[in-house]
């Protein structure tokens, strides 16, 4: 007992008011129906004098350190998610566009044949454990390529026409997500901030002659990536919480 109060001291589990809620947990699952965008989840080591592949989840671990270094004030990590975010929404209106002719294809008369898009008999379901929402987008971007994917073999097993310039596009666009997949390799953590930038320290330096020069309205944060964590503002070399930039 509380010699103050006379209460017994509240157990924080038992009073969820005071307590407040639980972190939010949830779970996100991507279905793939095809061979062709199921081996881009995980992509191809080098071997055999074939290149190495990124796949879905490497670029997802990629990612990582690009979203760290943002926090971090690495005006070359802002870049390379802006990057990342115009290239991912490129390729999906891409991908949307040519969707959209497949459906207009498939919704066309076939002479009384009436049919539905072929869909896999064992599907692959991915689990997606993802820190941060630029890996959830390129998800989506793989699901897409997915679905036009099934498009295309069924209008092909059914020996349906297709414009020679819709099945070379269809063919290429494997080749778009892949090069968005590929886009973190580009980015190297060389632990520079904007104030080194502007100094132009050794480090400036090094980052400049790894990554190429800085874009000015980068630098000056005049354009930015939509989606940002939680910055961090550094203090007589000690890193301290700042804004939630988007």
């Amino acid at each position: 007992m509380n010699s103050d109060t006379g209460r017994s001291h509240e157990n924080p589990a038992e009073n969820p008011i005071e307590s407040g809620p639980g972190a939010l947990q949830g779970e996100v699952w991507l279905t793939i129906q095809t061979y062709q965008a199921q081996s881009l989840v995980r992509g191809r080591r080098a071997a055999d004098g074939k290149p190495a592949i990124i796949g879905l989840i490497g670029f997802a671990d990629r990612l990582k350190a690009l979203w760290q270094a943002v926090r971090f004030d690495d005006p070359y990590a802002d870049w390379w998610l802006l990057k990342v975010e115009e290239e991912v929404a490129g390729v999906r209106a891409q991908l949307q566009g040519l969707q959209q002719q497949m459906d207009a294809l498939i919704s066309e008369s076939h002479c009384g044949l009436e049919f539905t898009v072929a869909q896999s008999s064992r599907p692959q379901r991915v689990s997606l454990q993802f820190a941060n929402p630029y890996a959830f987008r390129a998800a989506q971007l793989l699901g897409e390529y997915d679905q036009l994917m099934c498009a295309d073999m069924t209008l092909h097993h059914l020996g349906l026409d297709m414009p020679m310039d819709l099945i070379e596009q269809v063919s290429g666009s494997g080749r778009w997500v892949r090069r968005v997949f590929a886009l973190p390799q580009g980015y190297h953590c060389l632990d520079v901030r904007r104030h080194d930038i502007r100094q132009e320290t050794p480090a400036a330096i090094k980052a400049r002659e790894r990554m190429g020069e800085i874009p000015q309205d980068i630098l000056n944060g005049e354009r930015l990536p939509s989606l940002r964590p939680l910055a961090f503002q550094h203090q007589n070399g000690k890193a301290i919480a700042g804004t939630d930039e988007g």
